[in-house]
């Protein structure tokens, strides 16, 4: 592929620099829209700090689980090359038409030969750190990155192998055991750097980031006391596949704790350390870290929080942070340590730290656990000082605030925690966004450099006696430590149907579905059964694996026995192992009747829809068009800007009405954009690459067909009810105060005092989320209001200062002009009353622990963000769930954050939670991208397992008809019975269950088969 030059100044293909979350997401995007991709990566295996972690929050799933199928997906698409051990050294050329210089170190084993058994490791001699478990254990010189690591294939380290430093130097054939016991004659120690010239059309820098080492600040005794741990640390120890196995015990002793500390904002909002910035995520993984300890290790586990202010800023995070104190009992204290001791006796760990009143207190620990910030990835920081790309004062990417992925060099994008401190669902944002912007610039090259992939011809198993293959997953020890998993395998292989059966560390790694799929061709397999995790993020996993063995995907069924077995039976090992055969067992019944199904092709319309026509609306259409698809948008006012009509600067000081006046120019002159003002959706049919969208616009009704659908239909602010809002015009909103800023500024030099409330609307019992954007809006109003009359009172009365990023900035330059920040407790929230037309507002200091009261000429109340209200008019036209709180409920958090289950419907903006401008032009960018994935396709598959209904039992009552909620049911009023599309069921079994006659069934949920699960379970 490289040097291949097929389009004009234009190529098809993209660098993506990282092999993190970030990198494999962005690779996928472009790989699945038609170009070709190179992913870098400078250790020997891609997944990144992701891959490290133990289970991701608030939705508590295992981190390796859920990142592994995409891991699997990269590693074997056929548009994706991996190249790892490698860096970028230098970029010559022009946006579409780059040259890369990239080095290769070697690796000292053939990639092609090595089949990952593992040999070689046992056999070498050499142990050296293992730094992806953070030096925590030892592993040896020749290894792989970890288990699940992909590719899966060995490495040497050159450093400490004894031949490579010892022999070869002085041409003495010292040890080289590995290349002895290795039957695939895969060690090759004439290997050689590499020096590689790839020609790409763009580049995606997405290297990920630094943990903060903290052996710089030695008040903490980090790598003095070993019971001083980072959280990164406490993440490997808590890993099933970590050092200790999965048991949380103490370096120093390996005995179970019974307290543990973490302490907040080590190397980070520090600005002795150089640090100034939050790392926006330390305060989510310090919390998670505390309620999964006490899972491990059991209720009686005290775990305490150290913290200046608790920023749980995200979706659902909030409510995660409210539940680990009332339902987990983790205690918060809200003090910075300052030093800690160790009692050399017991190795215990001493804090002394002051409570808010000034009380000085003393408390022992048995681990502290230190929350360490992001910091730039040094390697990265050099490569962009080599291609000469602008870093901001902290060494990170410098991107545009209107522009988050572009770097200073057109046509280089960058993405995740190298643009920015932040969490895995805005770095997967970020990614699929930076994806977008990469293909936006080489549209016309779409398509031209990749190849399709071949399937095997598919086995005719109709008619055949079934032959089971079983794989029964340890998965680390999430199943291991529990269920019994050898004794399981075996007594798989006496049950009927079953002709193989085996036991795997990790089911869903790259060399077991290798393993698979060479298995089911040795045996002759017919059906597979993996007994492992969930489906809901391993099916499509093994279903492609049999696909590519040539079996019939439906052929597959799972049985879950690690949330329904392992994880609810923790302490019961013999119960849940009985219980796992159970649920094996009936797995193995059901797979036998399993009939291979066949699967409908569906046309794509090339066109897109987009709803809401604010700066998230215009972002999405605008990507959309960008690549080439006709986009509609649709807008229920006059005029196109949305909530973003009201804002005028950001807290980066940027002007925002010059932006917002500048995306409506380009939307309404785009003539791949046609826009409908004053219009609203009526009625929704149709499924992914067809649906028909009827509007009511001023004209009149007018159906749209379209293949995709962008939700993008904002959110509003909450009106508050108390604190005299709407009663006294001294009470303002935040917004409010903004435009009073802007249209009279003269108005502030004449008044003493302005107050700030925070949380109004927001973190109490009617909306319990945060709602992200109020903290930076005081103060971005607060500096503007010093700039304004330096001599100003301001101030800020808050529960928790969650200005994170590098809007902590702005938080501390505020704080240095005089702007005041008291903090005050929910359960003794402000009081504010009005004397002869004076304003009274009385708050309770937490450090005089005394009252105060003041009389601002202005109160200015931090208005949260609600969802719009024809969210759920919307949510049912398109079939998509809301949460909790109203807004839209995505796929799944971490890995699909713009998509809906419901395929072709994406979300983005205040529609999907709040958040700034900045954020808010990044997902829409993401959505776009992830809807031009699918416009990208000429065909799509349909769903194998759905409704089918016998004409012969149908007596025509039409409950069937009513109740499907994909209008995928009608009635044949000349035969009076109904028929199903098979284009736009979705197999959900609504009509199954409510069939009065048993005319309708699922495809391979046929009654004989459930009813043999059943029977199974209680044989």
């Amino acid at each position: 592929m490289a040097n291949l030059k097929l389009v004009p100044d234009k190529i098809g293909s993209v660098m993506v620099v990282g092999g993190g979350i970030a990198g494999v997401q962005s690779a996928l995007d472009l790989a699945n829209s038609g170009y070709y991709v190179y992913l870098i990566e400078n250790s020997s295996g891609i997944g990144g700090v992701m891959s490290q972690l133990d289970k991701t929050f608030p939705t508590n799933d295992c981190s390796m689980c859920i990142l592994s199928p995409k891991l699997v997906e990269c590693g074997r698409h056929q548009n994706i090359k991996l190249l790892t051990l490698s860096q970028v050294e230098e970029i010559t050329g022009d946006a579409g038409n780059f040259t890369v210089k990239v080095s290769q170190k070697p690796r000292y084993v053939d990639m092609d030969k090595c089949v990952g058994c593992g040999s070689c490791a046992e056999a070498c001699p050499t142990k050296v750190l293992d730094f992806y478990d953070e030096g925590l254990r030892t592993k040896k010189a020749i290894s792989v990155k970890y288990q699940q690591t992909v590719p899966l294939v060995y490495s040497i380290d050159d450093t400490a192998c004894l031949y490579l430093t010892k022999g070869k130097p002085n041409n003495k054939n010292i040890c080289r055991i590995c290349e002895k016991v290795c039957n695939s004659h895969a060690i090759n120690f004439d290997d050689l750097e590499k020096e590689l010239e790839i020609n790409v059309g763009s580049v995606i820098l997405a290297p990920g980031f630094d943990e903060f080492d903290p052996s710089s600040l030695p008040q903490y005794g980090y790598g003095k006391f070993k019971n001083v741990i980072t959280t990164i640390e406490f993440e490997r120890i808590m890993s099933a596949s970590g050092p200790y196995e999965g048991h949380i015990v103490r370096p120093s002793d390996r005995k179970e704790p019974k307290k543990v500390a973490w302490l907040q904002c080590i190397g980070s909002r520090d600005e002795k350390c150089g640090n100034g910035y939050c790392s926006s995520v330390c305060c989510t993984y310090a919390i998670k870290e505390a309620i999964i300890a006490k899972e491990h290790n059991g209720p009686e586990l005290e775990t305490t929080i150290f913290y200046m202010d608790v920023r749980t800023f995200g979706k659902d995070f909030e409510q995660y942070y409210q539940r680990s104190k009332n339902e987990h009992g983790v205690r918060y204290i809200n003090s910075k340590i300052h030093s800690l001791e160790e009692d050399p006796e017991t190795q215990n760990i001493r804090i002394r730290y002051a409570s808010e009143d000034g009380q000085v207190k003393y408390e022992e620990f048995d681990i502290v656990v230190l929350s360490v910030g992001l910091t730039p990835s040094k390697s990265a920081v050099e490569m962009a000082k080599k291609l000469d790309l602008k870093l901001n004062k902290y060494n990170f990417i410098d991107t545009e605030v209107f522009n988050p992925v572009q770097t200073s060099k057109e046509g280089i994008f960058a993405c995740g925690a190298f643009q920015s401190p932040q969490d895995i669902p805005a770095t997967v944002v970020q990614a699929s966004a930076a994806a977008g912007a990469a293909a936006s610039a080489l549209t016309e090259a779409r398509n031209t450099l990749v190849s399709e992939v071949e399937y095997p011809l598919e086995q005719d198993v109709v008619g055949k006696e079934p032959r089971v293959g079983v794989f029964v997953c340890h998965c680390g020890i999430n199943i291991g430590a529990t269920v019994d998993v050898p004794s399981v395998s075996e007594y798989v292989k006496d049950l009927k149907h079953v002709a193989y059966a085996d036991h795997l560390l990790y089911s869903c790694s790259q060399d077991a579905q290798e393993k698979i799929k060479d298995l089911i061709k040795e045996h002759d397999l017919n059906r597979v059964v993996v007994a492992s995790c969930t489906p809901r993020t391993h099916e499509a996993l093994f279903q492609q694996t049999l696909k590519e063995a040539g079996l019939n995907p439906y052929l597959f069924e799972m049985a879950n026995i690690r949330e329904q077995c392992s994880w609810v039976h923790m302490n019961q090992p013999a119960e849940a192992t009985a219980k796992a055969k159970d649920l094996v067992r009936k797995a193995v019944a059901r797979a036998a009747l399993k009939d291979p199904l066949q699967t409908a092709t569906l046309s794509v319309n090339k066109e897109g829809l987009v709803v809401g026509g604010g700066v998230a609306g215009m972002v999405s259409a605008l990507e959309i068009a960008n690549q080439g698809y006709q986009v509609h948008l649709i807008e229920k006012g006059n005029e196109l800007g949305g909530v973003a009509r009201n804002i005028y600067f950001n807290v980066e000081n940027s002007d925002v009405q010059s932006y917002l006046a500048d995306l409506i120019k380009k939307v309404e002159n785009n003539p791949l954009i046609k826009v409908y003002k004053n219009s609203t959706i009526t009625d929704v049919s149709g499924y992914v690459g067809n649906f028909f969208t009827t509007i009511q616009t001023k004209n009149g009704l007018k159906e749209l067909n379209h293949g995709v659908v962008v939700l993008a239909i904002g959110g509003k602010e909450y009106e508050p009810k108390e604190y005299l809002y709407g009663n006294n015009n001294k009470v303002v909103t935040s917004l409010s105060l903004e435009q009073q800023i802007i249209e009279n500024p003269d108005q502030f030099k004449d008044m003493n005092t302005v107050m700030m409330i925070q949380c109004i609307g927001s973190r109490n019992d009617e909306n319990k989320y945060c709602s992200r954007v109020c903290c930076a809006k005081s103060v971005k109003n607060a500096l503007k209001l010093k700039e304004i009359n330096p001599d100003l009172n301001v101030f800020v009365l808050y529960r928790d200062m969650r200005t994170y990023g590098f809007k902590e900035d702005q938080y501390r330059e505020a704080r240095k002009k005089g702007v005041m920040f008291v903090r005050f407790d929910q359960e003794d929230a402000p009081r504010v009353t009005e004397e002869n037309g004076q304003l009274q507002v009385t708050v309770k200091d937490p450090i005089l622990s005394q009252y105060i009261t003041f009389s601002p000429d202005r109160l200015a109340l931090a208005a949260g963000v609600l969802p719009d209200s024809n969210a759920k008019q919307l949510a049912q036209f398109y079939k998509v769930p809301l949460n909790d709180d109203g807004f839209f409920l995505e796929a799944h958090m971490k890995l699909r954050p713009v998509d809906f289950a419901t395929e072709g419907v994406f979300v983005t903006g205040l529609a999907h939670s709040p958040k700034f401008i900045e954020e808010t032009i990044a997902q829409s960018q993401a959505a776009a991208n992830r809807a031009c994935v699918v416009l990208a396709k000429d065909e799509l598959t349909s769903e194998g397992a759905i409704s089918y209904i016998d004409a012969n039992y149908c007596i025509g009552c039409k409950i069937c008809v009513d109740l499907c909620p994909y209008k995928a049911i009608s009635f044949n009023e000349e035969f009076k019975i109904a028929e199903v599309n098979d284009v736009l069921c979705k197999g959900c079994g609504v009509c199954a269950s409510a069939c009065p006659s048993g005319a309708c069934n699922i495809k391979n949920f046929r009654d004989d088969q459930i009813f043999t699960e059943i029977s199974a379970i209680f044989a």
